[in-house]
């Protein structure tokens, strides 16, 4: 029984690199192993549980629910282990790699540009971050950090708020040539408005007019998931936008993009977070990689 308990964290590693390869083979070549050498693995955890994990074809291989839970607490387990270890082997100095996933755009412009001087102040660190405006799994162990914009669903997460950004409508000067200027937020029906199409993407776009606020539908030829997407469009001259401050600093210094009903602007801002797993156990590179973020983007706001 001991034996088979000391076998376990081995055969986890086995299920989760079929699992990502998404096939017997992958794995066995990623793991150095013969493909029936991971077969009998699997087929082993199969019988030990009581279920199927992975539903095998000739061509094809999926996980079963079940082993898509197996694989998630596999995930989660591999990385503590490896945690502890590494904390165990720090001796006062944070070492590890960091997996941190933040919004492709402000990834970009903001978190990229801030890695060389923490990398330089932690050498003993190696950062891997995923730019996608895709939500990642934190709790599944898919990153250690996630960088997240506007209100946080209820989890077990922790979060730290690192700042938030306040939010413009924009337009070239080569389309208020063509289109005219809207002097009031009801000009807008007559314009190309770029808005984004992500679930918690506003039905429309935020104004204060005489003391009071509201939401003013917009429509327009284009719509987009991601911000840098609508601020080509925009310098592009195809039409007017409301995006994230951090998106278009350069481009309103240059004069690129002009900035259009700032009188109507409520100002409203959006909170940008730090989620990770918290708690007494949390490594000493996630710590320092979250204290270094609230550091360089204190103050709380980009534009």
């Amino acid at each position: 029984m001991q034996h088979d308990r000391a076998d376990r964290a081995g055969e986890m590693a086995v299920f989760v690199a079929v699992a990502e390869a998404g096939s017997l083979s992958g794995a066995a070549r990623r793991l150095g192993l013969t493909p029936s050498a991971v077969s009998r693995i699997v087929a082993r955890i199969e019988l030990r549980l009581g279920v199927q994990l992975l539903v095998r074809t000739t061509r094809s291989l999926r996980l079963t629910a079940e082993g898509e839970t197996y694989g998630r607490a596999a995930r989660r387990i591999l990385a503590d282990l490896d945690e502890t270890e590494a904390a165990l082997a720090d001796r006062g100095c944070p070492r590890g790699r960091v997996r941190v996933s933040a919004a492709t755009a402000h990834g970009r412009l903001v978190i990229v540009p801030l890695l060389a001087d923490f990398v330089a102040r932690h050498p003993g660190i190696t950062v891997e971050i995923d730019l996608s405006d895709e939500i990642a799994d934190v709790p599944g162990g898919r990153a250690d950090v996630a960088v997240r914009f506007g209100p946080l669903a209820d989890s077990p997460l922790t979060a730290r708020r690192l700042g938030d950004t306040g939010r413009t409508v924009v337009a070239a000067p080569a389309y208020l040539a063509r289109a005219g200027t809207p002097d009031r937020p009801a000009d807008l029906a007559r314009h190309n408005c770029l808005n984004f199409t992500f679930r918690r993407a506003e039905p429309g776009w935020p104004f204060r007019e005489d003391g009071q606020d509201f939401i003013l539908p917009v429509t327009g030829t284009v719509a987009a998931n991601n911000g840098e997407t609508l601020v080509q469009l925009a310098l592009r001259g195809v039409g007017i936008t409301r995006v994230g401050n951090f998106h278009i600093g350069d481009d309103l210094a240059a004069g690129r993009l002009v900035p259009l009903l700032e009188p109507f602007n409520p100002q409203d801002r959006e909170a940008i977070h730090a989620v990770f797993v918290g708690g007494p156990a949390m490594p000493a590179r996630v710590r320092v990689l979250i204290d270094f973020l609230a550091e360089r983007m204190r103050g709380g706001s980009i534009g």
